[in-house]
């Protein structure tokens, strides 16, 4: 669990990322878990976008994304969610 200084410097660091792992219309499906899971353990951070037309809300692909791969929703801000988990191989942020 992240504390809240934890949080404010993943934010921090989130506003550099201009890259988005785009969701968009039906199911969260194991292709869609697996890029995000190979993308969180190469970059640890990473923002996930829902398109216009996705019938998924946002808390709620959060929710599973936090479930499905062990990671923590840093921030929701309309359709993107942050997203964090340590990398097991090459960790390079350093949370205070």
């Amino acid at each position: 669990m992240l504390t809240g200084k934890q949080k404010q410097q993943l934010k921090a660091l989130g506003n550099s990322i201009d890259h988005r792992y785009l969701f968009g219309k039906g199911d969260v499906d194991q292709a869609f878990l697996k890029q995000i899971d190979d993308a969180l353990e190469a970059h640890e951070l990473i923002k996930v976008g829902l398109l216009q037309n996705s019938s998924i809300e946002t808390k709620e692909i959060g929710n599973i994304l936090s479930k499905e791969l062990n990671c923590e929703i840093v921030q929701l801000i309309g359709r993107v969610i942050l997203i964090y988990r340590k990398s097991k191989k090459n960790p390079r942020i350093t949370l205070q």
